[in-house]
């Protein structure tokens, strides 16, 4: 009888409680280490060094970007293709359609969102907080509005590669492995074994 009940209860868990989600402590403790790492270093540089530039260097969409680079490592949206590709597409789409609509904000909106994700999928770069970054740059406001085309550099760009160096070292330590394929693969050598 306790045996039914566990199976029970067990079938109703699953539609709750997924693969992914069971996962052991030592696993949070390296996306908490790493997530924290990379957020914490753009953020450092954000407050003490670029306040007196009036730049900015930290943008919510990062925020999305370290769920997928240090929760879910395997994913091929979290991989390194992906989350620079996504980001640096985007932004150079947000921000043009910003230039050609500003006076139309919802078309903007609209327009940035939608050419990024067509943009994303053509180039094989898909990273939902690319999504995020596009709409960003039609919604920021004037900081990032005279940013112009540097919204793409920085804050964009180089926060995405201070979140890359932070998951390539959290992101391989233990059993994990990231990315899940290699940057640059090997051209596999065929010799000839026929003499």
């Amino acid at each position: 009888m306790p045996g039914r009940i566990i199976k029970k209860q067990y079938r109703k868990a699953r539609y709750i409680l997924y693969r992914e989600t069971l996962i052991d402590a030592r696993e949070h403790i390296l996306t908490f280490l790493g997530s924290f790492t990379g957020i914490a270093l753009i953020g450092l540089l954000n407050s003490k060094y670029l306040v007196a530039s009036d730049n900015l260097f930290l943008i919510g969409s990062f925020g999305a970007s370290s769920v997928l680079v240090y929760g879910i490592i395997n994913s091929p949206l979290a991989q390194p293709r992906n989350l620079i590709g996504g980001h640096v597409i985007s932004a150079l789409i947000g921000v043009t359609v910003f230039k050609l609509f500003s006076a139309e904000i919802w078309l903007a909106c609209a327009l940035a969102v939608s050419l990024s994700i067509v943009a994303m999928q053509v180039t094989k770069t898909l990273h939902p907080p690319g999504g995020a970054t596009a709409l960003i740059a039609v919604t920021g406001g004037k900081k990032i509005e005279a940013m112009g085309y540097m919204y793409v550099l920085s804050p964009v760009l180089s926060g995405v590669l201070i979140l890359l160096a932070v998951a390539l070292v959290f992101n391989n330590l233990r059993h994990r492995k990231y990315p899940s394929t290699p940057i640059l693969k090997r051209r596999k050598v065929i010799r000839n074994t026929h003499r």
